[in-house]
C-alpha cells in the first residue's frame, strides 16, 4: 500500500509577527489631509486610544493646523512647511515642544540681527518726529493742573514748557476766579515777579481749583494712621501760640517745621533734571521738601529745645482719660538708619497729653505759614 500522503504542515507563526499584529494601530497622518475641514472630534480627548495612543492629538498636527488657519487667513506662515512639521509624528511631544523653542529662539535672533544690521546701515537716523517747543507750549494750555507730571514725561522740550514762566502763568490765569479770597502774595497783582513763580501758582492752586481744595478739606482732626513720612527730617523750626475759642480756657498749638533730607546715596549720581538757567528764579522754593506739624493741646505744656535735631520716632496713642490722645514725639543728634529702632536713651522725647487734633501740612497747603517776600 501506498503510504497516505500527509498535509503540508503549517509553519508556526513567528513572535516577532505576533507582536506586529497585537500592536495597537495609530492614526497616521498625511501633509494632504490635514486641513481645517478634515479635523474631526476623534482627533482630541475623547479619541479612541485604540488608534491614538496618547488620547489627545499630536503636537505635530496642531502644529500643522495652526499653519493651515495662518495660510487661510492670509498671515505669514511659519518657517517650516507642513511636510516637514508632519514627518516627525512619530516622534513624542517633548520633541516637538523642543522643535517649537528652537525656533522661536531663532526667530528672535534673527529679528535682533536685522535690527542690528539696521542701525548699522542708518547710525544717524532719528527714531520719531521732532516737533517745535511753540507746539508744546500750545498743548500745554489744554492740559490739567493734574496732568503736569504726565506731560512733562512726554519728551524733554515738554519737560522743558513746563519750566518756563510763561506755563505757569497761563496756568494761574486760566483759573483765577474774581471771588476767590487769596492771600496778597498769591493775587494777580502780585503774581508778575518771576521769583517763586511755580510754587506760588501751585499754592493759589490749592484756593481756587476744586478737585485740590477738595483734598486739603478732608483730612480730619486725628489722622487714621500715624504719618510715616517725617522719619529722619531735620526740625528747622518751632514755636507755640495760643488759640482763643468757645472753651472757658484757650488752646495752645505748637508747630514743627521740618525738611525732609534726601537719600543717602551710594555712589555720585546726578540729584535729577535741573530746570534751565534762565528759569531758575521761577523754579525757586525756600520751602521744597518742608512740611508743618501742628499739635493742638487743651493745655500749655513746656517743651525742651528741639530744634536742629533729627526727628525719628512719631506714635499717637489714646490718652489716659480715654477722652483724648496722646502724641509721643523722639528727636535725636543723627538719623536713624537701615530700618534701625531709635534708643530711648540717646534721644530726647516730647509727651503731649492731652491733644485735641493733629494736622500735617505740606509746603502748599492753605493754612501752611509762608513769607510774603517769597
Amino acid at each position: 500500500m501506498a503510504p497516505r500522503s500527509r498535509p503540508a504542515a503549517t509553519p508556526a507563526p513567528r513572535a516577532a509577527d505576533m507582536r506586529r499584529r497585537g500592536a495597537r494601530k495609530r492614526l497616521k497622518f498625511r501633509a494632504d489631509d490635514v486641513c481645517s475641514e478634515r479635523v474631526t472630534v476623534a482627533d482630541y480627548a475623547n479619541s479612541d486610544p485604540a488608534i491614538v495612543k496618547s488620547g489627545r492629538m499630536k503636537k505635530a498636527v496642531a502644529n500643522a493646523v495652526q499653519q493651515e488657519v495662518k495660510s487661510l487667513c492670509g498671515l505669514e506662515a511659519s518657517r517650516f512647511p507642513a511636510e516637514e512639521v508632519l514627518s516627525v509624528t512619530g516622534e513624542s511631544c517633548d520633541s516637538s515642544d523642543e522643535m517649537d523653542a528652537k525656533e522661536s529662539t531663532n526667530e528672535r535672533t534673527a529679528s535682533r540681527k536685522k535690527k542690528s544690521k539696521r542701525h548699522k546701515e542708518n547710525p544717524d537716523e532719528a527714531v520719531g518726529e521732532d516737533y517745535p517747543i511753540d507746539i508744546w507750549l500750545l498743548l500745554a494750555s489744554y492740559i490739567r493742573p493734574e496732568d503736569t507730571v504726565k506731560f512733562s514725561l512726554i519728551c524733554k522740550k515738554a519737560w522743558t514748557v513746563t519750566c518756563t514762566a510763561a506755563f505757569w502763568t497761563r496756568l494761574y490765569r486760566r483759573h483765577y476766579t474774581l471771588d476767590a479770597y487769596l492771600p496778597l502774595r498769591l493775587r494777580p497783582e502780585s503774581m508778575e515777579r518771576l521769583h517763586c513763580l511755580r510754587a506760588c501758582v501751585i499754592r493759589s492752586l490749592y484756593h481756587m481749583y476744586e478737585p485740590f481744595a477738595s483734598r486739603v478739606s478732608r483730612n480730619p482732626a486725628i489722622p487714621e494712621t500715624t504719618p510715616s513720612t517725617l522719619k529722619n527730617s531735620k526740625c528747622l523750626l518751632f514755636w507755640c501760640r495760643k488759640i482763643e475759642g468757645n472753651r472757658r480756657e484757650p488752646m495752645w498749638e505748637f508747630n514743627f517745621k521740618f525738611k525732609k533730607q534726601p537719600p543717602r546715596l551710594k555712589s555720585n549720581c546726578c540729584k535729577g533734571l535741573q530746570p534751565p538757567v534762565q528759569y531758575e528764579d521761577v523754579h525757586t522754593n525756600p520751602d521744597q521738601d518742608c512740611c508743618l506739624l501742628q499739635i493742638t493741646t487743651l493745655n500749655f505744656i513746656f517743651l525742651p529745645v528741639v530744634m536742629g535735631m533729627v526727628f525719628t520716632l512719631f506714635t499717637i496713642n489714646v490718652s489716659t482719660d480715654m477722652r483724648h490722645h496722646r502724641v509721643r514725639l523722639m528727636f535725636q543728634d543723627s538719623p536713624v538708619r537701615n530700618g534701625k529702632k531709635p534708643r530711648l536713651d540717646q534721644g530726647v522725647q516730647v509727651v503731649l497729653d492731652p491733644v485735641h487734633s493733629v494736622r500735617l501740612l505740606d509746603w502748599w497747603h492753605p493754612h501752611y505759614p509762608f513769607s510774603l517776600k517769597a
